[in-house]
């Protein structure tokens, strides 16, 4: 009785200070954020003389900001739609269609996830230079649309599905492309959301990629761009007001579709 008590009040214990460690470096950023420029480190951030917004006008009043900002969404939402879109045609072809080579071709596809992206940076950007890609948006694009994972959840979540609605379906003479849209698409809306997600926060937070091909200042992404202040003797207050603006579109995506996420979760939960 007593080992259960112990174990009763030591988990929360333990989430709760994961919580807080895992907060903290959040809460510091946004505290120097509205700190004015003699709080710039700890303890004085924690406890400021007054809260200012001056660092934040002063990062939006620079010229390049809304320019990155506009390359982080082009890039974030573009990637979204199209990896959703290949994901959701590939999920579909390698759960419910019969051809030679399907399972072959499926684990290879997935087998690059256990290739590190560090070790095909340096081939994807010959392949891209090559194409005269470098310093542009299709550079910065498109090697990220063929997404492994995503075809790989969605696999599993299409496979889950009836076979008698396909079946269903083709007896009732409609095409290939009226399955997809009208069947698949619908049932798998609480997955897309969910996986759009998680490609709208790996593109918008994604640093290497961007680094290597946005060559100019017009091609950099926030986190790029953000980074590169550094370099130029801008406060601290001033990069962690940045850093803090670029959490709200991530703040906006979860809280607009959090409730696909429950769910999918839900959904997840009840199959089987």
């Amino acid at each position: 009785m007593a080992n259960r008590s112990a174990a009763r009040l030591t988990l929360p214990t333990l989430l709760t200070l994961t919580a807080i460690v895992t907060v903290l470096p959040f809460v510091a950023m946004v505290l120097v954020a509205f700190a004015p420029p003699s709080s710039q480190t700890f303890p004085d951030a924690f406890y400021p003389s007054r809260w200012t917004f001056d660092n934040f006008a002063r990062v939006l009043s620079s010229s390049d900001i809304p320019r990155w900002t506009v390359n982080s969404l082009l890039y974030s939402l573009v990637s979204v739609v199209f990896v959703l879109l290949f994901a959701a045609m590939a999920g579909y072809a390698f759960a419910k269609k019969r051809f030679p080579g399907r399972e072959l071709m499926f684990w290879a596809f997935l087998a690059t996830l256990m290739v590190p992206f560090q070790a095909t940076l340096i081939p994807s950007y010959i392949l891209i230079s090559r194409l005269d890609w470098v310093d542009s948006y299709w550079g910065l694009i498109v090697p990220t649309l063929a997404n492994s994972q995503a075809v790989f959840l969605l696999r599993q979540f299409i496979g889950q599905l009836p076979d008698e609605l396909f079946e269903a379906a083709e007896i009732d003479g409609a095409p290939e492309w009226k399955i997809f849209t009208m069947i698949v698409m619908p049932l798998i809306r609480p997955a897309l959301a969910t996986l759009g997600i998680f490609v709208f926060l790996w593109h918008w937070n994604d640093f290497l990629w961007p680094l290597v091909i946005g060559q100019s200042a017009n091609m950099q992404t926030l986190t790029v761009g953000l980074a590169t202040l550094q370099t130029q003797s801008v406060p601290i207050n001033q990069i962690m007001a940045g850093a803090t603006i670029t959490v709200v579109p991530s703040l906006l995506v979860f809280g607009l579709l959090q409730r696909y996420l429950t769910d999918s979760i839900t959904m997840s939960g009840l199959k089987g």
